[in-house]
């Protein structure tokens, strides 16, 4: 029974026309790319089943993906994504059917799809940073196909690309970020991203000056489905290399993309969307998180998609002409100044904007600036908040919203007060404020609720510009 079950689970990766494709002899492929094999390798397959690398002419096994872990993971049939079927938490067994994702001299172990249909093939998705480039390969499978490879040397002249089709350096974006990151902290490098769907998680740490740049928020899309319900906690890497076998011991965390100690940081033209797809539970498109709240982040014409908790951020963050999406505390974390300007902020169903839990009383917080705020069809008009405060009397709900449009999603009461902010009434440079909001139709916004502040025109001053908000 447990045979044909697995049988059944890697059946359900191949579409019905059962051809088999020609695979060529030793192509080269970037380093991180996924290898094809036939269709018809899969009819041997059992629970005792191995894929394996082997360095060319040699019995050194580089990699491998046992099948018997296909138990441990579920596939979602609208994107063929492999995940948990159970929460990994520290105890958790580090299986082939998770990936770590080294960056910074650390490993963020995360789940991954190592076997996705194609085009009438399997893709064997490797693991990654488990190939040499310049070396050969031998990729053999429990039916007894062997696919020769080279991993092709990449060859970055001032930007390193990346092409799903194999013309760029890299073909997935982890993998460019962690060559970025081998070349040195302080040295300045653009990740130019070519168009595609990359279905993958990222990492990227102790990589300073570094430009991610996709072609265009509607070309460039990184996607992938994570959730707390899959890996719980907030995300970090481990120091050493996780092990088949052994405890993860360290969270790879909820969110999609997870930035540790990286400072200016500059995101542009791409879309990243968490995509879980369910109203519960956190699942972050991005954690920028700096330790000691000063790293900076620039984020340009992006798309930031997701239900719970899509954007997490501490430093001090400039977002500008994007798109945030979201329905419960969409927006929140610690930063030291997080400033949305010119942006989308979209509610996709009833609930909360933003959380703040800024730490100090003097810090600006979350500030809304000349943004938009709109809603999904069907979301019911006075269902959306504008914060909530996490109740925690030793940190400060600092939000503002400064000329911004108001759509009618938004609460006529504008803030939620249960539990009551921290001040609990906005001041000047505390609590919730507002000034010169309006809605659809340009008339002033009065808010209900008795816990924010308008500000007057002179203390409005300290949120009107980047300049005053942010220091640059």
């Amino acid at each position: 029974m447990k045979r044909c079950l697995l049988f059944a689970a890697l059946m359900a990766l191949i579409s019905c026309n059962d051809t088999t494709p020609v695979v060529p002899p030793a192509p080269d492929l970037c380093t991180d790319s996924p290898v094809p094999i036939p269709v018809a390798s899969i009819a041997a397959l059992g629970n005792s089943g191995m894929i394996q690398v082997f360095k060319k002419g040699s019995n050194e096994v580089v990699d491998y993906i046992d099948l018997a872990d296909l138990e441990k993971v579920t596939r979602r049939a609208s994107d063929g994504a492999m995940i948990p079927a159970e929460q990994i938490n520290t105890a958790t067994l580090f299986h082939t059917f998770m990936d770590a994702l080294p960056s910074g001299g650390r490993w963020r172990p995360v789940h991954y799809t190592p076997l996705r249909e194609k085009d009438g093939a399997v893709e064997v998705k490797l693991h990654s940073g488990v190939l040499t480039a310049g070396a050969e390969y031998v990729l053999k499978t429990p039916a007894g196909d062997e696919v020769e490879f080279k991993a092709k040397l990449a060859n970055p002249k001032g930007v390193i690309t990346v092409r799903q089709d194999g013309s760029g350096d890299f073909c997935t974006v982890q993998a460019a970020l962690t060559y970025a990151g081998k070349l040195g902290q302080s040295t300045e490098v653009t990740v130019e991203i070519g168009e595609g769907v990359y279905r993958e998680l990222l990492y990227l740490r102790n990589k300073n000056h570094i430009t991610i740049k996709g072609a265009g928020r509607d070309k460039t899309v990184i996607i992938y489905p994570n959730n707390e319900s899959y890996s719980t906690g907030s995300g970090a890497g481990s120091d050493k290399k996780p092990e088949v076998g052994k405890a993860v011991g360290v969270l790879g965390g909820r969110g999609l993309f997870l930035v540790e100690n990286c400072t200016d940081l500059n995101i542009e033209d791409l879309t990243i969307e968490n995509s879980f797809g369910e109203l519960k539970g956190q699942a972050e498109c991005l954690y920028f998180n700096s330790g000691n709240n000063t790293h900076r982040l620039n984020v340009e014409r992006c798309n930031f998609i997701s239900y719970q908790d899509t954007f997490l951020c501490k430093g001090l963050v400039y977002v500008h002409n994007s798109l945030i999406a979201g329905h419960c505390d969409f927006v929140w974390g610690y930063p030291a100044a997080c400033l949305f300007e010119d942006c989308e902020i979209r509610s996709r169903a009833a609930g909360y904007i933003v959380q703040a839990r800024i730490k100090n009383a003097a810090d600006k917080g979350f500030v809304f600036l000349n943004c938009n705020l709109t809603a999904e069809e069907g979301v019911a008009n006075g269902s959306m908040y504008l914060a909530r405060s996490g109740g925690n009397a030793s940190e400060y709900d600092n939000v503002t919203y400064v000329n911004c449009t108001m759509g009618p999603v938004i609460s006529a009461k504008g803030w939620y007060e249960n539990p009551t902010p921290n001040p609990a009434k906005g001041t000047a440079t505390a609590g919730w404020k507002e000034y010169g909001n309006v809605n659809t139709g340009g008339s002033p916004v009065v808010h209900s609720s008795t816990c924010f502040r308008t500000l007057s025109d002179t203390e409005a001053t300290a949120f009107s510009s980047r300049q005053a908000v942010l220091g640059d």
